[in-house]
């Protein structure tokens, strides 16, 4: 019997980090979840023998004194965040990431008077939760008919999320009934990427196989899904929790079994149902011993080391004749010192070429086995869209060429990167990750892509970098790139703007004097617009207001430089984001047309405060009640100076 075991099977990302954060918390005492942590009864019966209880209801919260409560993967509704923090209990939230961006969608847009519509099961915690954040009543709805009997009014502005285990093609569905009612509608496509491939997954092993085995909690809407999905595309697809409930008297005709399983279903529980079914129908195949001891070209054999010299490895290879590996049979590599690899006694596996190489012997290659088997694996990896590991050996006109064991696939240059790089030169003698995107061994055709790669985990990090962001974050980048009007941050997973009028509390001429790339920059998140990020530098702490009334009280004395000038008067900066105004009428005693005739801009002067108004943000100041002649009277504080430009 083959067994397909599906890669994407078990805990995903936010199950995981969410059933470590409760494991973490249990030697602290009086740890509650509330509600199951994620829907598998075998991981909650253990956190429950260490102690861990289930808070089932806000009845049962609100009676908690003390102790500490996790905030279910599922994610909960805003009140419940209330009730623990009035309480006074320890909050640990364990939401996921991807829940908690639906969340801040629901959150902003209903605060904006847009109607959300939830895709998804409402009696689902997860669904249950973001309901609880919307700020007006939502719309849940999880069939294609309830889409098309929906009537919403026209004028009605719609934001669209879905439960993030939701079936992917489901949902593709719904939104296009929405599209085709002419909605003025904003679709946010939540299903966790994690789910959509899992899904994918398991529709492909079950078109490939005689039966399938779903294992997963009964309560779990994402294993439910994958049933369903396997379901309909092989017959005999089984639902299981644990090893117990398989029967395997219901696969004892099958020829290829498949076994996938939800996101909360733990590693174990998959080891032990794919152990058992590969130990009772495991098979041996032997070959016979008249087979093995009869030498073709063509056939792979087994023999023992018995000498080893510079240009060549001499075999017992228990046939009348000893085998013979030349160097070059054994590798591509021309600087390879035999000696250094083989060892005398050692068992090697190798092709035979020729029955006999001119002087009797057994000619044999190991690098064609290798280069088999590479093949193979090459083969498998197509097919599995797996990713794989090279070696750049050759930097071509075109291209890369990768070396797997011993087998060269080619990487057209438009596929190294996702960006344009006319160099490549930098990546030789580097091991690099790919997947194979073409596999024709006949032609010698096997190409690699390691673009799709890039451009996968750039999407899983921006996805990622969404998920943990919101206005008001501090966070830390690099410049990427530096612009007459800004500077680009790359946070990560997305860039973000830093604007030239955010770069500081005064005035910045040029972006570039402050910043070069490569730069390491920490700002505040001043605003999010879809996947528009606006940074800032202006921290509220260093905001030069806090302490201007102080430093500029009426009377002061200061220093400061001309900044620019009008034809009413010149405008100083005390200090940068503190501009104060010096009227025509408060340079000198004697009339002056234009400031311009007697000040020159960046000249260091000294002021007198004549007046402050901290809400307005307006300084006056004067020069001439500096001045030496006892005629000139001082203006009062309060008396009202135009600042108009």
């Amino acid at each position: 019997m083959e067994i397909m075991l599906a890669k994407t099977a078990g805990f995903c990302f936010g199950v995981k980090r969410a059933v470590d954060t409760v494991y973490e918390q249990v030697d602290k005492g009086n740890v509650y979840t509330y509600g199951p942590i994620i829907h598998n009864e075998e991981v909650v019966k253990d956190l429950q023998s260490k102690g861990v209880r289930i808070i089932e209801n806000d009845e049962e919260l609100e009676k908690l004194e003390e102790g500490t409560v996790v905030i279910r993967s599922h994610g909960v509704r805003r009140e419940i965040y209330d009730i623990i923090r009035e309480k006074s209990l320890e909050l640990v939230d364990a939401t996921c990431p991807f829940v908690k961006k639906i969340h801040n969608i629901v959150d902003k847009d209903s605060a904006k008077g847009k109607q959300i519509i939830i895709i998804g099961n409402k009696n689902h915690p997860e669904v249950m939760g973001i309901v609880g954040w919307c700020n007006q009543s939502p719309i849940v709805l999880e069939s294609e008919e309830e889409a098309r009997n929906l009537t919403i009014s026209e004028k009605k502005d719609i934001s669209l999320v879905a439960q993030t285990t939701f079936n992917h093609k489901k949902f593709n569905k719904v939104v296009e009934i929405f599209k085709e009612k002419g909605y003025n509608i904003t679709v946010y496509n939540t299903i966790c990427n994690a789910t959509e491939e899992r899904q994918k997954e398991a529709a492909s092993i079950a078109k490939q196989v005689d039966a399938m085995i779903v294992i997963g909690g009964m309560n779990s809407s994402n294993t439910q899904k994958l049933y369903d999905i396997s379901k309909k595309e092989c017959a005999n697809t089984y639902y299981i929790q644990t090893l117990v409930d398989l029967d395997l008297a219901a696969f004892e005709s099958v020829g290829r079994v498949g076994i996938t399983a939800g996101a909360s279903t733990p590693n174990q529980i998959i080891k032990e149902v794919h152990g058992s079914m590969a130990e009772d129908f495991g098979t041996m195949f032997e070959a016979s011993l008249a087979e093995e001891n009869r030498i073709s070209v063509g056939k792979i054999v087994k023999g023992t080391v018995i000498d080893v010299k510079d240009d060549e490895i001499i075999l017992n290879i228990n046939y009348k004749a000893d085998g013979i590996i030349t160097k070059n049979e054994y590798s591509n590599d021309i600087n390879i010192s035999l000696r250094d690899k083989v060892q005398v006694g050692e068992t090697i596996e190798a092709k035979v070429i020729k029955t006999n190489d001119g002087d009797g012997q057994v000619l044999l290659s190991v690098k064609r086995v290798a280069a088999e088997k590479a093949n193979e694996k090459l083969e498998e990896a197509y097919n599995n869209e797996e990713v794989l590991k090279g070696i750049v050996t050759q930097v071509l006109d075109g291209g890369l060429s990768v070396t797997v064991d011993e087998v060269r696939v080619f990487i057209p240059a438009s596929l190294v990167s996702d960006i344009y790089e006319k160099d490549l030169t930098k990546y030789k003698d580097q091991e690099i990750e790919f997947k194979i995107t073409e596999f024709n061994p006949r032609k010698r055709r096997i190409i690699g892509n390691r673009k799709m790669l890039i451009a996968a985990e750039k999407k899983a990090a921006k996805e990622a970098l969404f998920a943990r962001i919101q206005v008001g974050d501090t966070v830390e980048g690099n410049v990427k790139n530096v612009t007459d009007f800004g500077a680009f941050i790359d946070l990560g997973g997305a860039d973000g703007l830093l604007h030239i009028s955010e770069m500081s509390w005064g005035r910045v001429e040029n972006p570039k004097k402050l910043f070069n790339v490569g730069d390491s920059v920490k700002a505040i998140i001043k605003d999010i617009q879809g996947e528009k990020i606006a940074l800032s530098l202006k921290f509220e702490e260093t905001n030069p207001w806090l302490t201007a009334a102080e430093k500029y009280a009426v009377g002061n004395i200061v220093t400061g430089r001309v900044a620019r000038m009008t034809d009413f008067g010149a405008f100083v900066e005390l200090e940068p984001g503190v501009d104060a105004l010096l009227h025509v009428s408060q340079i000198a005693k004697e009339h002056i047309e234009k400031p311009s005739s007697v000040l020159s801009v960046g000249q260091e002067i000294e002021v007198k405060v004549v007046d402050f108004k901290l809400d307005e943000k307006k300084i006056s100041l004067s020069m001439k009640v500096l001045l030496p002649d006892d005629d000139v009277e001082e203006v009062p504080a309060g008396e009202e100076v135009s600042t108009e430009e």
